[in-house]
């Protein structure tokens, strides 16, 4: 932490010239990370990595564990005729199947190769929030007129207002959006409510980015 940030009065680390500082330590065993038994210790396993698919292991591992999507992929119908390797559908159910049952972490080629890619993918770093996107618009596809129809958007559909309003003319206009995910700022952000505040802070529109208004022309 810069020294001008502890000395900064906002932040609240100085109490009358002084600063408590507590640390908390914990042993523990030394743990043999060969032998390590990741079921037994935690009830769960892990996904292999096949070169720089870290990304793409994070995020499955997140969507495994919300429930109602494990729940839904489980019921998006296959035939016994399909491949895992060519077919989403049957490679993310036997994936979630065997994270939830197998006692050693699993491969994800069989995924993978359910995408159209390679190895060389295998080893190149995508945008987790691009493969979510295209997740979910496949499993979306896929699972029209079925049972778990909706379930995407049930589960991940967000909406916001746009709202803009002229300054110098009586103009306002708002359009309801949807979306499925946001891109939120990180850096110069504490924490995610930061970021979020970020995210809906007012924008100025003006120079060549003034709003086109209707019966008004451009404003600010």
């Amino acid at each position: 932490m810069p020294l001008s940030e502890l000395y900064d009065p906002s932040r609240g680390y100085l109490v009358n010239d002084t600063v408590v500082v507590e640390a908390e330590v914990a042993v523990r065993k030394m743990v043999d990370y060969w032998t390590y038994d990741s079921k037994k210790e935690t009830g769960y396993v892990g996904l292999k990595n096949q070169g720089a698919t870290c990304y793409m292991n994070s995020l499955l591992q997140t969507l495994y564990h919300i429930p109602y999507f494990r729940k839904a992929v489980y019921h998006m119908p296959t035939t016994e005729n399909d491949m895992p390797s060519g077919s989403i559908p049957l490679a993310l159910q036997s994936l979630f199947y065997k994270l939830q049952y197998s006692d050693n972490s699993v491969a994800t080629k069989e995924l993978t190769k359910s995408f159209g890619w390679d190895t060389y993918d295998s080893f190149m770093q995508h945008d987790v929030q691009e493969l979510n996107r295209v997740l979910c618009e496949k499993l979306e596809d896929k699972m029209k007129g079925t049972v778990v129809e909706g379930t995407i958007e049930q589960l991940f559909e967000g909406h916001h207002i746009n709202y803009i309003e002229c300054i110098n003319v009586d103009y306002k206009s708002n359009r309801k959006e949807s979306f499925y995910d946001l891109q939120l700022d990180v850096k110069g952000c504490r924490d995610v409510y930061a970021s979020f505040d970020k995210y809906v802070e007012v924008e100025r529109l003006e120079g060549d980015n003034k709003y086109h208004a209707e019966n008004h022309g451009l404003q600010i």
